[in-house]
């Protein structure tokens, strides 16, 4: 009884770290990714560049930042001068000098399409991509807050608008009224999301990156062990399948109340909401991807675990799929259908072969790359097609027996 007593409570902690670990490993597993895969991170903010709400911000940025440094006053008594000097009338010299609100919006306008022309290019897409894949390194992205486009800077998240001001500076060079050295440049970052505890989330991540590759790992350890400690594998499994999809549960819901935090730290102008919502939702999009992934994935872990209990249900169906393998197998030794030894191999060592091909599908799914809930679902449907051709070849094998 004490042994049964320690193993329980043994097994209980294990299953109870792999839990509280599982939302955790999601997390760094992801920010691992940003960081050390170069292609990752371009995939992440390369919609950012195509984005209407981002565009629009940037192009009203640039707008603003390119007509506030042309001096219009110059240009307008540059202007009014040159009438005078050439004996224009008196009524014309006056409209030139107090022609700069009139100027200064026709500026605004002709700068903005411009902007906008260059912003809506392929090129200045290709542009945003070529520029995070040669500045993101283990130092130099938005997690770890240095360099890139995406920048960490004290407690806000910021895009670099470098990449549009040095196409525009090309579309621009060689006009009159415009130099191309008096375009700003990336020393004016536009605020996507404002938050205290930016800095912080900065620090945690760069933690959770170093961590990344292992947690995982522990999960799987730890799962694995508290099973076998278990009294009963079945319950365990299944408790760690509820676990694991409630802490998942609790994740997304942290990641939509982060996004509205951040939302709501910012001014109410609808295009910077935006702009921010559309930052967030990019940017976290590949991490919502795994929590569905594992969400999914222990979804089936429990209902795989259900359906070998002694419930009414699973021995429902598990009849059923007995029943349809049987005549299967029957239908095939009929038509003359011969497995000879390895036939009776597959009816004599059913648990087995089953074992095997469950455990592959929960390998395959732990050493994918990017796991997402299609990828989940795909390993499901090849190890449910595998099982069920496995389970009428030894059918098969049993009625050519008989």
């Amino acid at each position: 009884m004490r042994h049964r007593r320690l193993r329980l409570c043994i097994g209980s902690l294990l299953l109870a770290l792999a839990v509280l670990l599982a939302p955790i490993s999601v997390v760094a597993t992801w920010v691992n990714s940003e960081v050390t895969d170069t292609g990752r991170y371009e995939q992440t903010v390369s919609p950012l560049a195509r984005d209407p709400a981002v565009q629009a911000l940037v192009i009203d940025r640039v707008t603003d930042q390119v007509v506030d440094r042309i001096d219009v006053r110059k240009i307008t008594d540059t202007l009014a001068d040159t009438l005078a000097a050439h004996h224009a009338p008196r009524i014309l010299v006056d409209a030139a000098r107090s022609a700069d609100e009139q100027l200064k919006g026709g500026l605004r306008t002709g700068v903005r399409y411009a902007v906008a022309k260059v912003v809506k290019s392929d090129a200045f897409a290709k542009a945003w991509d070529s520029i995070n894949r040669e500045a993101h390194t283990a130092a130099t992205n938005a997690l770890t807050g240095e360099g890139g486009v995406l920048e960490v800077r004290g407690d806000a998240l910021t895009l670099n608008v470098g990449t549009v001001t040095e196409e525009l500076q090309k579309q621009l060079f060689g006009v009159t009224l415009v130099g191309a050295e008096s375009i700003p440049g990336a020393d004016k970052p536009v605020v996507l999301v404002r938050n205290d505890h930016l800095s912080e989330a900065r620090e945690a991540a760069r933690w959770l990156g170093a961590v990344g590759p292992w947690l995982p790992v522990a999960v799987v350890v730890f799962a694995a062990l508290g099973i076998w400690a278990a009294p009963s594998r079945r319950v365990g499994l299944m408790a760690v399948g509820i676990g694991v999809g409630v802490m998942m549960c609790g994740l997304l819901v942290a990641l939509a109340v982060m996004r509205q935090i951040c939302l709501d730290a910012l001014p109410a102008a609808a295009q910077s909401q935006d702009a921010a919502a559309a930052a967030y939702d990019t940017l976290t999009r590949f991490l919502q991807q795994a929590v569905y992934a594992a969400l999914l994935a222990a979804l089936l872990t429990v209902i795989a675990a259900y359906l070998y209990g002694p419930g009414r249900g699973a021995v429902a169906v598990r009849s059923a799929m007995a029943g349809g393998a049987d005549a299967a197998g029957r239908a095939l030794a009929r038509k003359g259908l011969k497995l000879g030894a390895v036939g009776q191999w597959l009816r004599t060592h059913r648990a087995l072969t089953t074992g095997v091909v469950i455990g592959a599908g929960g390998l395959a799914v732990l050493l994918w790359n990017y796991p997402t809930p299609a990828s989940v679902a795909l390993v499901l449907l090849l190890v449910v097609v595998v099982l069920a051709i496995l389970g009428v070849l030894a059918a098969a094998a049993g009625a050519e027996q008989r």
